[in-house]
């Protein structure tokens, strides 16, 4: 479980030994990132998870329409996308909150955590990218019984979501995990878990990606457009589904695939169009952050400089965003987005 983050502080040092005749004290961020961060985003994100630690509750929770393990998660990933560190650091305390919090919200026979699939697949992707990093042996401190550790939790959590699977007739997932039908946004959520699972050593059968990705190939056509659930809202102009599509074929190693260069192409073509739908431009930003990052740099760098004047007109002198699902969602998903530009959590990783 300490081997990830034995592998970076590994790699950091030898950064610093490489880099002589500078003082290895002023680029931390240089070599964690391989470029500077813009002042803008560290001050944007400074005061963004300021406001998240304000509002965390004291079981670890955020005061949300959408209050669940997932979105949990997705603060959790917030705090320790920046390096800050997550044993020792500022926000270390509100770190070790939201894991204990998302944690308990699973239920331990069958590790789902609740609520929906698109909850259980944000826990899965934060668990995933804290396994390793936290230090997890004193994580629990209260005298009424053992609690899971990351680790185990991480992979019941992975369990759950390919027994849904296999149940599923898209061999996909959709909001419960019995249903029988499937999407593309929802499949994206619990995808990325399992690819974040794997990619921290949990074993994940390739059968499982390999048919999630399947399904992905059937819901997009040529054009690169990507399909809601089966021919239900069709294919339209979503660029938070192409986006999804895009950086699942990626992440999945899968750009060898037609279809990942269909939805590049189109992502990189329209990327200031199209629609943003139900989750809103914030949830098509998160995806869209990483899906050019991961396809194309330089694409994503020009279009990284108009989110970063975007969200700097928007944010709130108390450091939040608001948005169509509500403050508290908006300003993660954000904050998310703008975390690409620290490339510290594995999952962003290229």
């Amino acid at each position: 479980m300490i081997e990830r983050t034995t592998v970076r502080l590994t790699l950091a040092l030898l950064a610093v030994w490489m880099v002589s005749g500078q003082d290895a004290t002023a680029q931390s961020l240089e070599i964690r990132s391989g470029d500077p961060v813009p002042r803008d985003v560290r001050e944007m994100y400074d005061r963004g998870l300021k406001y998240l630690a304000s509002r965390q509750d004291r079981d670890g929770g955020w005061q949300s329409q959408h209050r669940g393990a997932g979105l949990a998660g997705m603060a959790l990933m917030c705090f320790m996308a920046s390096g800050e560190d997550p044993n020792y650091g500022l926000y270390s305390a509100n770190i070790r909150r939201a894991v204990r919090y998302i944690i308990l919200a699973q239920d331990k026979s069958t590790g789902y955590f609740g609520v929906s699939m698109y909850q259980h697949g944000f826990a899965m992707l934060a668990l995933a990218e804290a396994y390793g990093m936290i230090d997890d042996r004193d994580l629990w401190t209260e005298p009424d019984g053992k609690q899971p550790s990351i680790g185990q939790s991480l992979e019941l959590s992975v369990r759950s979501a390919i027994t849904a699977q296999k149940d599923n007739s898209f061999k996909a997932w959709r909001y419960s995990p019995s249903g029988n039908e499937a999407d593309t946004s929802v499949t994206g959520s619990v995808l990325m878990g399992l690819l974040a699972a794997r990619n921290a050593g949990i074993e994940v059968p390739d059968e499982a990606i390999d048919q999630a990705i399947a399904y992905f190939v059937g819901m997009t056509a040529s054009s690169g457009q990507v399909a809601y659930s089966g021919g239900v809202g069709g294919f339209n102009e979503s660029l938070a589904r192409i986006s999804i599509g895009t950086l699942v074929y990626a992440v999945a190693r899968r750009k060898d695939l037609p279809q990942f260069k269909q939805t590049l192409g189109y992502l990189k073509d329209k990327n200031s169009a199209g629609t943003a739908g139900y989750g809103g431009v914030e949830y098509q930003s998160y995806y869209q952050a990483q899906a050019l990052f991961q396809g194309d740099f330089d694409a994503y760098k020009q279009w990284n400089k108009a989110l970063v004047r975007r969200l700097k007109g928007e944010q709130k002198q108390d450091g939040g965003f608001e948005g169509t699902q509500g403050k508290y969602v908006a300003t993660t998903l954000n904050l998310l987005a703008l975390a690409v530009n620290y490339r510290f959590l594995p999952i962003y990783e290229r």
